[in-house]
């Protein structure tokens, strides 16, 4: 019989450590994991029935997203937050999307067009089967919302624009996903978050890239302000 390659066992190790990776960071930005609290490798070892290598190796990447830090002689723990970084990090990603939908409203073809309103039908029959269950995380309405964000700044051009923002988005959504659960959400709610989306998606098929930069900094700056009341509520019942 004979024995894997080299290169097979590291793509196995890889693929472990992505596995891992993106299993801790969703538990993060879930808020499964609170702000500050130890990632003890033997606990996250019975979790996620993976070996300590692949742990290491996800915990170390997520502190470079920032997700995690490393704490002195106690190894990993999440993050911490704070309403300076919220801010910091929704003004910053305001500007990096921003640019970006300038650049694809003046690049973007009928391909484009056509995955911004296929994205919005989406993220808009997804909030419809969420408001049934109302409450509950819903992983594939998430994932709408962010295809739909995506698919706005998608014809950008830039591929470092694009990484920013993915990353921008990440560290936003632990603030957003804990303090707002259930915020995405059609009328009648506080906030009709897909009237906002529409009018956005609106001013961007339009290519009038003046109205939709405004649209998405009041887009984002409602979120802001909405995460800042949650984190100060959060707070205060401590």
């Amino acid at each position: 019989m004979s024995m894997p390659s080299t290169d097979a066992l590291r793509d196995d190790d890889a693929s472990l450590a992505d596995r891992a990776y993106r299993l801790i960071q969703d538990d993060i930005l879930n808020g499964v994991f609170s702000p500050g609290e130890p990632l003890r490798l033997a606990a996250l070892k019975d979790r996620y029935g993976l070996s300590f290598s692949p742990l290491r190796e996800a915990l170390t990447r997520l502190a470079g997203d920032r997700l995690t830090e490393l704490a002195s002689l106690r190894g990993f723990r999440v993050a911490s937050v704070s309403l300076d970084e919220m801010w910091d990090l929704i003004e910053t990603r305001t500007l990096v999307e921003s640019e970006a939908l300038r650049r694809s409203i003046a690049k973007g073809d009928v391909d484009w067009e056509a995955r911004v309103v296929a994205s919005f039908h989406a993220l808009s029959k997804a909030i419809e089967l969420h408001v049934a269950v109302e409450g509950q995380f819903d992983q594939a309405l998430e994932d709408r919302h962010q295809s739909f964000h995506h698919a706005l700044i998608s014809a950008c051009g830039s591929q470092s624009l694009l990484h920013i923002a993915g990353q921008l988005y990440t560290r936003t959504e632990r603030y957003r996903r804990p303090a707002l659960s259930g915020e995405l959400r059609g009328a009648g709610g506080p906030r009709d978050v897909m009237k906002e989306h529409a009018e956005l998606m609106d001013a961007t098929l339009k290519r009038d890239a003046g109205l939709a930069v405004a649209r998405l900094d009041e887009h984002y700056r409602r979120t802001g302000e909405l995460i800042e009341v949650g984190l100060r509520s959060a707070a205060a019942a401590e």
